[in-house]
């Protein structure tokens, strides 16, 4: 019986291209914390960001055979989920055109119910709260390049490769956007 559990990266690797499902099922464990995160800070839902991930699996186990590079699966696995994440915000933001006067003042109003409803240990988390926040505010390409570097832990160049660009403009942009949410922040104190 084989040791799917010490196997290295790479023979898992070989072997979901193979077509063994134990293999593809272990690489995506060893993934899945980092890529539910990943996800849940780029959708601010967990719902969303369970689908995205979900979704990502579903891509990546019919499209294994194609990976060209077997120590690229982690980079490729979240190039997929990123561009899933994009499609979910895309949808969102047709639903939210269509969205009614009524629709808003509605949701408004469910918000300010929760709010109230809310026990005192929330004030608690309230600060991550708003890391999130600002976090959502940025524009979709930095929320990607902010959340590879962090959640990801890619380096610019690893970015740079996955967004098509430069890893000096992915350093900058970076830079920016936390720079964003900083005064964000300072501007919630």
């Amino acid at each position: 019986m084989y040791d799917y559990e010490n196997s290295s990266g790479s023979e898992l690797i070989r072997r979901a291209k193979r077509g063994d499902p134990k293999a593809f099922s272990m690489l995506y464990s060893r993934n899945y914390t980092d890529m539910y995160r990943f996800a849940l800070y780029m959708l601010g839902s967990s719902h969303d960001a369970e689908d995205a991930v979900s979704d990502t699996v579903i891509s990546a186990y019919e499209g294994i055979a194609r990976l060209r590079k077997d120590e690229s699966f982690r980079s490729w696995i979240f190039t997929i989920l990123s561009n899933r994440c994009l499609k979910i915000l895309r949808g969102r933001s047709r639903d939210a055109a269509a969205l009614t006067a009524e629709d808003v003042l509605q949701e408004g109003k469910r918000k300010e119910r929760a709010k109230e409803s809310e026990p005192d240990f929330a004030q608690k988390y309230a600060r991550h709260q708003d890391v999130r926040d600002a976090f959502l505010k940025l524009e979709e390409e930095e929320r990607l390049i902010v959340s590879f570097s962090v959640f990801g832990g890619y380096s610019s160049e690893e970015i740079g490769g996955m967004l098509k660009m430069n890893a000096a403009t992915v350093r900058s942009r970076k830079s920016r956007a936390l720079g964003k949410m900083r005064r964000m922040l300072e501007e919630e104190l």
